[in-house]
């Protein structure tokens, strides 16, 4: 269920802000205000040291995601930010080459 997962904005509310400037920068006005609501499914887990990258939807890895998929890129002012779409749903943030993101910690 996807409410098991937590919102992205509450683990890494940076990332979110910085998303939502992005998108709201290249037009892409939909995905902006999808992205507060976007559920930290699970990390790459590549172990790559310069990958930071989050699934926020389930897909099975290795398989190509098909009909509707568009990748978007980002302009952010370091690394890469890279957004797999699938019919109008973030499936998953690219994350490249940035500053170690910090977890919130989880507030009582």
């Amino acid at each position: 269920m996807e409410q098991d997962h937590p919102l992205v904005r509450d683990v890494f509310p940076d990332l979110v802000a910085e998303l939502t400037t992005l998108l709201e920068d290249e037009g892409e006005r939909e995905l902006a205000v999808s992205a507060r609501d976007l559920r930290l499914v699970g990390e790459c887990g590549c172990g790559d040291d310069f990958c930071q990258s989050l699934r926020t939807a389930d897909h099975p890895q290795g398989q190509p995601y098909g009909t509707g998929h568009r990748c978007v890129p980002l302009l952010p002012s370091e690394g890469m930010l890279c957004l797999d779409v699938v019919d109008g749903r973030i499936m998953y943030i690219e994350v490249i080459d940035r500053p170690p993101m910090h977890r919130r910690s989880a507030q009582p």
